[in-house]
């Protein structure tokens, strides 16, 4: 493919405004070894906010994180909120994320903004707190969260400490198109904030576990990622050993080298903690940006609706009071457990965006997807670090009852059903594919998927197809984060193989299979 005159327009104008040499030189070569394609795929678009922020690889042009993009999206986001207001920047390990956030800070403070920069890489469930903590009006994290390695990102936070919504991310994003050159953006000085921000996070988390519970042993991976400093101090502040870690993903490390994706759902992903899992009572693994966390009880790895119900109703049981949420493709009975104890439901759609403004009685929320907020007051978003506080405690109080976490789930399957979930996920390479076999289930909703017949159709949001079955449900959504097209499924006590019967109905339904 040749390069169109048009599109060679494009690229040397970028090339002209690009503060980054790295950059300018890929596009360059690019351009003069004729790869049409590969400047296509660059210059298709801009980023757009998704599930949860942008999110593209590091890679030169708008179809990409690079420091141009970082710097027009921090001058955007700085428009919006104009000048004499405080935004909090802070990043992760990834490629690309400590220059990222330098040009962000800087572009903010060159806009009037007072720009606070985080003290080094950290959980972005510190950067959500620091935000609600310092009173700032917004906060930007540079982070990819679980996404490939050749990836980045940017969430934003706004003043109430949760992720941009609609239609905000619509206004930023008109703010950030009308930058009009990159390099007469005017720069200015961040602020870097001290170890107090990190301290006080860490005092708000210890403090959650609700009993005296702590003989446990914990087995912990940070899966390359930013969560082992913060996940000790918490362990240690809040009274707890400190956990058994997996030694080869220990240190951060921004081409997660032993795994294929950093994401703790994905196949594989979990084998070097289940080696460890073995001699302790309960494993963990948070993602990359410890937002987000995985559960393992000896070789079996907890479901994230699983996780969700637990630490509802431990914290339910605790004396805990108000309410509770979830999505639309999690499991249904969290709706059973808040019923039991006559605290108040929500369901939202994906993401906690959604979720952390499902009220402002808000005193739990989960997903599927293995997000936890056990303390919206204090962190406003999923936080894998004080969740994990609460599986170390759920498992010691189980533990001293001679039981497992595996045993307190079987409890409440006892009581309120045996909810049988799973989700599948298709990755693809032309997004296209995805919104094609959206639309065609979309005009043609089955009857039944095998021996399920489909008894309603409801469409809470363009992108989200719910097919009720009688005892169950199938969700149908793409990925907001990454190109993937992902169906999730639900049964209520259900015959033996009965799922994976549901399972390949669907996949064949949807071209999955």
């Amino acid at each position: 493919m040749t390069v169109a005159p048009e599109l060679a327009g494009q690229v040397r104008a970028w090339i002209a405004d690009d503060p980054d040499p790295v950059t300018r030189a890929e596009l360059t070569a690019l351009l003069a070894a004729g790869d049409g394609q590969g400047l296509a795929d660059r210059f298709s678009g801009p980023l757009h906010f998704g599930t949860a922020g942008l999110r593209g690889p590091v890679r030169a042009g708008p179809q990409g994180m690079n420091r141009a993009v970082v710097r027009r999206t921090a001058a955007g986001l700085a428009r919006h909120l104009g000048p004499g207001t405080t935004v909090v920047v802070g990043r992760d390990a990834r490629h690309g994320s400590a220059d990222f956030m330098a040009d962000a800070g800087a572009v903010l403070a060159g806009a009037g903004v007072r720009a606070l920069l985080l003290p080094r890489e950290l959980p972005t469930p510190v950067l959500a707190f620091a935000v609600l903590h310092l009173g700032a009006d917004a906060g930007l994290m540079v982070t990819a969260s679980h996404n490939p390695a050749a990836d980045n990102g940017i969430k934003v936070y706004l003043a109430d400490g949760a992720q941009l919504p609609a239609p905000v991310d619509g206004q930023i994003e008109r703010e950030i198109a009308a930058v009009t050159a990159v390099l007469d953006l005017p720069l200015g000085e961040a602020e870097v904030l001290g170890e107090d921000v990190v301290d006080a996070y860490l005092d708000a988390i210890a403090a959650l576990p609700h009993s005296g519970h702590r003989d446990v042993r914990v087995a912990y991976t940070p899966m390359h990622g930013v969560g082992l400093e913060t996940l000790l101090a918490a362990f240690a502040r809040a009274g707890f050993a400190a956990p058994t870690v997996v030694a080869e993903q220990a240190q951060p490390d921004p081409d997660f080298p032993t795994v294929a994706f950093p994401n703790p759902e994905e196949p594989g992903a979990l084998d070097l903690l289940r080696a460890l899992s073995v001699d302790a009572d309960v494993a963990i693994a948070s993602d990359p940006d410890a937002d987000r966390i995985a559960v393992m009880v000896g070789a079996r790895a907890l479901r994230g609706d699983e996780t969700g119900v637990l630490l509802a109703d431990h914290l339910l049981s605790q004396g805990v009071r108000g309410r509770v949420a979830t999505t639309v493709v999690s499991s249904s009975m969290l709706a059973r457990v808040a019923a039991a104890y006559d605290v108040p439901f929500s369901q939202t759609l994906t993401g906690f965006k959604h979720l952390a403004r499902a009220g402002d009685d808000l005193v739990y929320a989960y997903e599927e997807a293995l997000g936890v907020a056990v303390a919206p007051t204090v962190v406003r978003d999923k936080d894998g670090m004080s969740a994990a506080l609460l599986v170390a405690e759920l498992a010691a109080q189980e533990k001293a009852r001679g039981r497992t976490l595996l045993d307190r789930l079987a409890d409440l399957e006892a009581r309120h059903g045996r909810h049988e979930t799973r989700q599948l996920s298709y990755r693809v390479d032309d997004l296209a594919v995805i919104a094609a076999a959206v639309q065609d289930v979309r005009a043609h909703p089955p009857a039944a998927y095998g021996a399920h017949a489909v008894t309603a159709v409801e469409q809470p949001d363009v992108d989200v197809l719910v097919h009720r079955l009688e005892g169950g449900r199938v969700v149908v959504r793409p990925s907001g984060t990454e190109p993937k097209l992902k169906a999730y499924l639900e049964l209520v006590d259900p015959e033996p193989g009965a799922m994976d019967a549901l399972a390949a109905a669907v996949a064949e339904r949807l071209g999955l299979a």
